[in-house]
């Protein structure tokens, strides 16, 4: 699907924090990964089905990427991208979506090289200092999300978002 001109399509990018102490589980992608190899990123992202809503599609790859299911997943916001790196092209919509695991990650290495936690005011500082280890979208949507009424209220430590509450 991704190549030097890539069609607008759908996608997802989810971050999803630990609930005992709300830190950030980021990724590095797997080297095997077309676009982005080896760089971290968001906890996970992908691209829904022709039926699915981005929630059921990160329920889907959260699974299947790092065998976690998420207790609490919700979109915070929308988000539009094309960036280009190494000659492949990223050409997204994507609401982006965060949520809630109580459990550790268990990365399939054909998606993930290496996971970490973070705090999210450390991770903020180091997209600063250096935003080349980073995806681009990764960046940007972090910027996006901390502006949001969800974001504000999960890390409030509120995990119960009413269906109402939006971005």
């Amino acid at each position: 699907m991704h190549g030097e001109t890539t069609p607008l399509h759908r996608g997802f990018p989810c971050f999803i924090f630990r609930a005992r102490d709300w830190h950030l589980l980021l990724q590095q992608r797997s080297a095997r990964k077309r676009t982005s190899p080896l760089t971290w990123s968001n906890s996970c992202c992908g691209h829904p089905d022709r039926t699915e809503s981005a929630v059921q599609a990160a329920r889907r790859r959260f699974k299947y990427e790092l065998g976690l299911e998420p207790t609490l997943l919700v979109e915070a916001a929308p988000y539009r991208y094309c960036f280009t790196r190494d000659g492949v092209m990223e050409n997204e919509i994507c609401p982006v979506v965060v949520g809630v695991v109580a459990d550790e990650p268990i990365a399939h290495p054909d998606e993930v090289a290496a996971t970490r936690w973070v705090r999210w005011d450390v991770f903020l500082a180091d997209i600063e200092r250096n935003s080349g280890q980073f995806s681009e979208w990764c960046i940007e949507e972090a910027r996006i999300i901390a502006k949001t009424a969800i974001f504000r209220h999960l890390m409030g430590r509120g995990t119960n978002l009413s269906p109402g509450l939006t971005a």
